[in-house]
Order: structure tokens, then sequence, then C-alpha cells
């Protein structure tokens, strides 16, 4: 059958067009139910592409409502608001129309995602039924109808559908479907036409074996408006139209809303737009944030020029003692005015309405109530940035001390917190897989094992290089090429090789796996690589971005195995100028995969001439060419310490803590990745001048380098910042003969002046270059196992060299854009992910270490605190001068000088000091490395005393009358 729908549309230019919308009917699509046998015999039980269906005797939870064998079909808002319910293992069966799923694609992405992922997953027995084109459910917009009531009505007509449907099979007993809606009209529309119905939290209830799903439940009611009663705190927030209307009048700005990890009570606005003028708003006190949470999209009015304010220099956490204590939140409110430097006053405004809410589920902590057998309790989110979050749980008992994952449900006006529901228990707090899951989590990234379809993908095994593979493809597995990497690198991207060719020139050779030959664009492979975006490398953990087949098999350039790569070939004479660039798909066989360490012990050893050692030594000859080339055109050496960590064979907990040490061939490498990149970024830009993928470096602003350009003046050195070259140059100057040590301090401190680097599409920017290294342009080629950007490049770089052929997505710079941005966000992340894991793995070392006595340089003052570097450890930390219950020691800060004096003792930058290192585990969830200045004593004070230990840890030969008074 066959419906149309004619309608007249206007176009851009103006013109009228007709446009006739034609929409099939069917009468063979399938019910789902494996029972069935009344459908059309070829697609009995699920159609094609679709989940293995429902269970012709449905099992699950047990409900008091319905003790009979049953389905569920839940309406949009249901499936909406309820989804930790419907991915619970203990919900199967359930029937999704076409219609819901289409309303919930349109209204939330993250949502319609999860519920396509448990349609996959064969254990849930879920099923999308296509009522949209089944001729007995399919239903015409009646006139005067919204979409919404007809959506609703097309809902009831398939639940009704179904149930006539089902009784008709005759084996078995009979099975019944329940509709689930949470909308009262709905609700009361099907029972009036004689369907079963209940809201989720009846039916939930009534699973009599499951009493702690009803944790899960989302707490909105049939209205979807929260719960509550009781005084408002907050203002209405505006309606979307109207915020739309004043967006555009400009009475409004558009933003988003970034909260402080201090200071609970202000917030930053980043305006959208091009607008240089108000792109940063302050927001300040609770009436002003009006229930925004971080990252939200929020609608910001500004305030009159003597509202302003400037940001506070107070540490305020939200101690959520009392929830109802309003008047102390004002007068917390009042400290920050009173705090505020009059100097530094800044755009100021408040929140009117939220444009979109960005909520996502939060990792935490209960913080359970003082009240007897009390099912309210507030939880404390691990990001600080997070308001707290009332939840009802009867399971309070249980769950303290536990790592869980809470929802956000809603933010009434009369609540001082939002409203949220249990979701998950990840494990005890402080264990180190529940830490890492919490890290993972907490840092977006992806980290689920991958899923059937994506792995059907993959080459089937024994995979072998057939004649088809080596099209277009290049046979070098005669040259002695070797791979060089870190000790137990299992995911081999690179190798290289060096030799003499007959005109006496040298011929260099850097391979890289070719991924992009397996990975194929379009394929759920690839989705799932764009979406991981990079390999996350944690301190005992990979998150692979490829599975493992690939990424430590196939395409790993392992040694004495035939590998299928993408061949960057130089032609150079010995003074490292390329004479002759080429780039060709290839097969390698790697003649050895060597660690840093044994490919320097090679060059470095008289007695070994083999092939490869020769290839290594005249590799390790250009490459310091070409860095001494790269630095006199003004790249820059910068330092950060990075710590290796030594693991317990058996426990696996760190027993050691040490810089890495960085030798020679971690240059050699370095040189001639980057030479790669460098080639192949011109390669692609010349071939696809709008549409190549590259990456840029920003030179810093100015004002970046002033606290480097005051603490180098501190100790008479001159830092020039015009340009990199002046920069690097002076680095390469500021050296002090009797602090070795200085030098590093000012690359480590040049380092934190760097902007973030970025990937973007060279069709929608103008500025290509890369400060850093000095290159007018760059990109990524080299690591494709474990970034997806170098994977666009070798695509890119295939077609330029008719290797490959293109497809649309390709040659899109706005969807290459997005894909960018979505880069830049993944790899972001797993930087911070790598950050946390590393602080995790500190705090393991120290929690078993007590108190550790080392030498520290001051890298930066602050108004109340000195952050000191510890070389030995690479750990930075900060030495607080004023304590909770303390007396505040007397503080002089200094901008100019950067230097504090506390007392009558001054502390500068780069000085040398000995501080205490201890771990602090007063506060379970945000436990910290805690550091405590030793030498110079700080005017005879006991800030040398760590707060947390007992007196007599500290000095037995203590007078007995001082430390009862400590004590006490």
């Amino acid at each position: 059958m066959l419906t149309s729908r004619t309608f007249l549309k206007r176009t851009r230019a103006g013109a009228v067009v007709k446009v006739v919308r034609e929409h099939y009917l069917r009468d063979d699509i399938s019910c789902g139910a494996a029972a069935c046998r009344l459908c059309d015999p070829r697609h009995a039980g699920p159609a094609p592409g679709h989940s293995l269906g429902l269970e012709a005797q449905p099992s699950g939870a047990a409900s008091s409502l319905c003790p009979t064998p049953h389905y569920l079909l839940p309406d949009t808002n249901l499936l909406l608001h309820q989804i930790d319910i419907l991915e619970d293992p203990v919900i199967k069966n359930v029937i999704v129309l076409q219609t819901v799923l289409q309303e919930v694609r349109n209204r939330s992405a993250p949502v319609y995602k999860r519920i396509r992922d448990v349609i996959q997953n064969p254990e849930k027995h879920f099923y999308s039924f296509t009522n949209e084109h089944h001729r007995e459910t399919y239903i015409e917009q009646q006139k005067g109808e919204t979409s919404n009531d007809r959506n609703d009505r097309a809902i009831r007509v398939a639940v009704k559908w179904y149930n006539e449907h089902l009784k008709k099979i005759e084996d078995g007993e009979k099975i019944q479907v329940i509709f689930l809606t949470n909308d009262r009209t709905n609700k009361e529309k099907a029972l009036e036409e004689g369907i079963t119905a209940y809201t989720c939290e009846e039916y939930i209830k009534s699973l009599i074996a499951n009493p702690d799903l009803v944790d899960r439940l989302a707490c909105v009611s049939d209205e979807g408006k929260e719960i509550e009663s009781g005084k408002i705190i907050f203002p209405e927030h505006v309606p979307l139209s109207k915020l739309q209307q004043g967006i555009k009048s400009g009475i409004y700005l558009q933003g988003t809303y970034r909260a402080s990890r201090d200071n609970y009570l202000e917030a930053t606005v980043w305006v959208h737009g091009d607008t240089e003028e108000n792109k940063e708003i302050i927001i300040q006190g609770l009436k002003h944030i009006n229930r925004a949470v971080h990252e939200d999209i929020v609608a910001v009015e500004l305030l009159a020029k003597d509202e302003w304010v400037a940001p506070s220099s107070v540490v305020l956490q939200d101690d959520g003692q009392n929830e109802d204590d309003i008047e102390n939140e004002e007068e917390k409110e009042n400290i920050l005015k009173t705090s505020a430097d009059k100097d530094m006053l800044r755009p100021t405004g408040k929140v009117v309405g939220i444009i979109k809410r960005n909520w996502r589920p939060f990792c935490g902590m209960l913080s359970k109530s003082q009240i007897k057998e009390a099912r309210r309790h507030l939880f404390t989110p691990a990001d600080r940035r997070i308001p707290r979050i009332r939840i009802e749980t009867r399971q309070a008992d249980t769950l303290e001390g536990q790592r869980i994952v809470v929802a956000i449900d809603g933010w009434p006006r009369n609540s001082r917190y939002p409203n949220g529901h249990f979701v998950k228990n990840l494990g005890s707090a402080g264990d180190k897989e529940t830490e890492t899951e919490v890290l993972l989590l907490e840092h977006d990234v992806p980290h689920q094992p991958f899923s059937q379809s994506v792995l059907s993908f993959l080459p089937k095994m024994p995979w072998s290089i057939t004649e088809q593979d080596m099209i277009y493809r290049e046979d070098l597995r005669h040259l002695s090429v070797c791979s060089v990497d870190p000790p137990g690198c299992t995911d081999i991207d690179d190798a290289l090789h060096c030799r003499e060719v007959e005109n006496g020139n040298l011929e260099v050779g850097v391979h890289i796996a070719d991924v992009s030959h397996f990975i194929r664009p379009g394929t759920a492979l690839d989705e799932e690589s764009v979406k991981r975006g990079t390999t996350v490398y944690l301190c005992e953990k990979r998150i692979d971005m490829v599975p493992e087949l690939l990424s430590s098999n196939l395409c790993s350039l392992r040694s004495n195995v035939d590998r299928l790569a993408f061949s960057c070939i130089w032609e150079m004479n010995h003074k490292a100028e390329i004479l002759k660039t080429r780039f060709t798909k290839s097969i390698i066989n790697s003649k050895a995969s060597l660690t840093y360490a044994e490919a320097q012990m090679r060059i470095d050893s008289a007695a070994m001439n083999d092939e490869i050692t020769t290839s290594l030594r005249g590799l390790n000859k250009l490459a310091k060419i070409l860095k001494k080339k790269r630095i006199d055109n003004g790249a820059l050496t910068l330092s950060s310490p990075e710590v290796r960590f030594h693991m317990d064979s058996e426990t696996h907990d760190p027993i050691d803590l040490q810089t890495k040490e960085l030798k020679e061939t971690n240059s050699m490498v370095e040189e001639f990745m980057l030479l790669a990149n460098i080639s192949v970024a011109q390669k692609i830009y010349d071939e696809f001048p709008e549409f190549a993928l590259l990456r840029k470096h920003p030179a810093p602003p100015p004002s970046n380098y002033d606290i480097l350009v005051k603490a180098a003046k501190s100790k008479n050195l001159e830092i020039k910042t015009d340009s990199a070259k002046a920069l690097a140059e002076s680095l390469d100057k500021a050296e002090s003969p009797t602090f070795p040590y200085l030098n590093t301090l000012l690359r480590i401190m040049t380092t934190r002046c760097m902007m973030q680097a970025v990937y973007f599409c060279s069709g929608m920017d103008n500025d290509f270059r890369h400060y850093g290294l000095a290159s007018p342009i760059y990109t990524h080629f080299t690591s494709p196992i474990r970034r997806y950007a170098d994977i666009i490049v070798h695509r890119l770089l295939a077609v330029a060299i008719g290797a490959d052929s293109t497809y649309p997505e390709l040659t899109d710079k706005h969807k290459l854009a997005d894909m960018c941005k979505n880069l830049n966000y993944r790899h972001k992340m797993a930087q911070y992910a790598q950050r946390a894991s590393v602080a995790f793995h500190t705090q393991l070392f120290f929690k078993s270490k007590g108190v550790v006595n080392e030498d520290a340089y001051i890298l930066f003052v602050r108004k109340n605190a000195v952050v000191v570097l510890i070389p030995k450890y690479g750990l930075e930390g900060t030495v607080f001068f004023e304590e909770k219950d303390k007396p505040a020691p007397k503080l002089d800060y200094n901008n100019e000088v950067p230097s504090l004096t506390v007392e009558d003792t001054t502390l500068r930058v780069f000085d040398k000091v000995k501080v205490n290192i201890m771990l602090d585990a007063s506060n379970i969830q945000h436990q910290k490395i805690r550091m405590v200045l030793v030498e110079p004593k700080i005017g005879g004070s006991d800030l040398d005393q760590p707060a947390d230990l007992p007196a007599e840890t500290n000095s037995k030969n203590e007078p007995e009358k001082k430390k009862k008074k400590r004590q006490k």
C-alpha cells in the first residue's frame, strides 16, 4: 500500500515548489515474537538487521500486577526519563516502536544511542517494531490533532494490535502487552480503550523480587514536573522561545556555563560567537547561578555596571550540612563581595534560562543522612564543579563508603539541590579497579569492550597477505627495517630504515602501520574508532582505540613477520638535505623490534657492524643534523617532568617512582616522525587545499609569558618572547653555573605558558603554523594505531597518490571540522585521564611510605601558598601556609618579583627548599598528596609539622607542655 502527502514549500530563492512525500505500508512486517507463526514465514521472528527479538515465553522479573507472561511497551517520555531502568538486566522483552525511537532520536542523542545498544543486545530481547510502515498500525494525523497527540494515539493503536495479534498464537500460554506511560492523560485514554497500562513506578514496585530497582527510578511526575513543595529559592527560568528572541535582539547572551572547582558560589560563562567584548562573564551567588550545572548551555543577562564584581580569591567548598540553610549561603556571598579586588571588576551577569542541559551520569559518594531510617540522602560528586544531588535510596547502609553513579532528573525552584536517582554501584572507594573506572567515566573515556558488530569487521584468522592486497603496493621486505620503542610496547606504529644508494646519497624510510587498510570508511569498526579518537594510556592499563587483534597483532610492525605499511621515503645527501620525497603503500618485514636502550647500545658498541646497526648509526647521524636545523629555525625544546612507576609484580602497587630518562635514540625516532608528518602535511594540502586534516599550535598571547619573564628577571636573566626563535635562543642562554637545574625549571615553566595544539580542517582556517615546532605546516601521520586523525591523513594521502578511492565524508570540510572538534575533545580528556591515573598511583606510592623528606624547587608563588617541584619524583604540589582551625601566619605577596614573605622568611621562584611529603586521606573521596615546608624554617612556627599526624611522631624531644597543648 502507498499513502502520499503533498505540500508546498518556499525555497531560499523565493520560488514555491510542490513536494510529494510517499509513504509505503506493508503487511509482512514481523511482530518479533519468537512463538509467532502468523507473520509471513519469510519474516518469522525478527526482521533482518534487528536483535534476536522477543522470547516465546517471556522470562524476567515476576510482577504482582501482572503474574502472567507479558511484553512491555513504553512511550517516548518513559524511555527518555527511565533509560537506567530499561538498561537493567532484570527488564527484558520490551517492544520499542518506530514512533518512539524517532521521537527519542530527535530529543536526545545520548539516550537514542543507549537504547540502540540495548536493542542490539541479544540477552535483553528488546525488539524494534516498525509500526509506521505496518498496514494495521499506521495512522494519519487527524484535523486539529497535534503531532504529539497523534504519536500517543499511534502508540496505543500498536499496543491494541499487538494484544489482538498475540491472542491468535495457539502454542503455549497467552502473552499480554503492557503499556508503560508516566503521562496521566495517555494512561487514562489507554484504560478507556481496554489497554492494560501502568506508570513506570507502579510496575517497578510490583517486581517483588527486585526491590533495589526502585532506587533507579528517575523522580519525575506524570507531567514531567519535579515532585516538590516548599519555599521558592530560585527565580523562574525564562521559556526557550523567549530566550531565543532575547538572544536575537541582544537582551541575552548565549554561552557555556563553567563552574569553579574552588568556589561553588562562582562561575564563568563563555559567550558563543566572535564577539571579543564580554567574552567571559562572571556569575556570582546562588540566585544568579540559578540551577545551572557545569557545561550547560545557558542564556545570561548582563547586570548594570555598578553591580559588576571581580573574580574572588576565596576558596569555598559546599559542606552541604543543612540544605535549607539559605541564610548561611547569603552570608558566604557577602564574604565574596568584601574579598573582591575593586580594580579587577569584570562583566557580570545572571543566568535567566537553560538552552541545553549537558547532564551526564556522575561518579561520587553518598553522604548518608543523619536521620535514622531516612530514605533521602545527599550525593557528593567526585567533580567539585558539580552540585550535590539529592537521591532516594533504601540501600544507604550498603552504599556508604562505595563509589556510585547518580543521574540528575531535575532541579525545582524550591530545592537547594537537584533531584536525581541512583544508577549503579562501582565498588569500594580507594580500590584500584574502582578508582580506574571512576577516572575513565569522569573523563568521558569510552572503555566498554568492543561490540560484536564492531568485531565482525575484523579480518578472519589465520590472516595472510593476498595478491589483491599487493595492488598499488611496493614490496620492501628486502630492506633492513627495524622499530625502536619503549620497553613492553606491543602497538608498534612505526619502523625505520637507512641505506646508501648507488649515487652515494642516503635513502631513508619511515614505515607506518597501514591501519586504514583494515578500517574501512562507514563500518561499525570505523565509527567506534572515530568515537574513541585516541588510545588512552593509564599507569597500568591501555584503553585501545582499535581492537587488540589490530593494535597488538595485524597492524603492529613486529619483527620477522610480513606487515602492510604506508611508507614515506626520502633521498637525502649527507647534510640531511631532502633531494626527493615519495609515498607508497608497501609490505615490510621488520628485522628487529628494539627498545630505546637496545638501539642506543648497538649505536655505541664498536663490536657491532651488522646492517641494522649501520642503519641506526646513519639515522642517528642524520637526526642530529635535522634537530640542529630545526632548533636554528626557532623550534622550542621544552621540558615537562614525566614520571615512571615500577610496579610490584604480584600486588601491582607502585614500589618506586622516578622521572623518565631520555636517550639519544628517543630524539632520533622523534626527528624522523616529525619529518614524515611535515612531508605528508605538505602533500595532502597540495592535493586537497580545502579538506586536509592538519595540526596547528597557536602562538601564546604575550600576557601568557608574564610569569616566565618575571621569574627569569628575579635571577637576573632575560627571556625574549617576541618570536619562537627569540624565546628558544634566550632559553639556551639562560644558564647558571652555580644552579644547573635552573634551565630545566625555566623550560618547564615555558611549557605552562603554551597554548594547546589542535586538529583543524585546512578549508576552515587561515593560520596553519605550528609554533612549538617552528613549522609552517604540520599533521599527524605516524601513529594510526592510537590516533584516529592519522587514519584520516592516511586516507587522504592514499587518494593523493592514487592508491585508494575517496568517499563523500572525506571531502566534506564541515564534517571534517566537526570530526576535528571531537578529536580535540578526546585528546584533551585522554590527557586529563592520564594525569589523574598518575596522581592516583602517586597516592598509592606515598600511602605505604609515611612521611618522606625531599629537596624541591619553587615553581610558582601564590597569595597564600607556593607550588613546588620535586625533581626526584617529577612530582608537583602546593605548600599552603593557611590551615583550617590554625592561626594564619603573616603573609606578604609580591607579584613583581614573584615572592611570598611568610612571617619574616621570603620565598622566591626557583628557591631550593626541603618539604615533607605525605598522603592526606582525611577526605576519602578527594585524597591528595600534602606537602609541608621543612626548610627554610618559617619564623620558628610549627608550619613544618604535618597537621594530620600525632605530635609525638614528629619530635621525640618536644617539651611535654607544648606536646599536650598541641594534642589538646
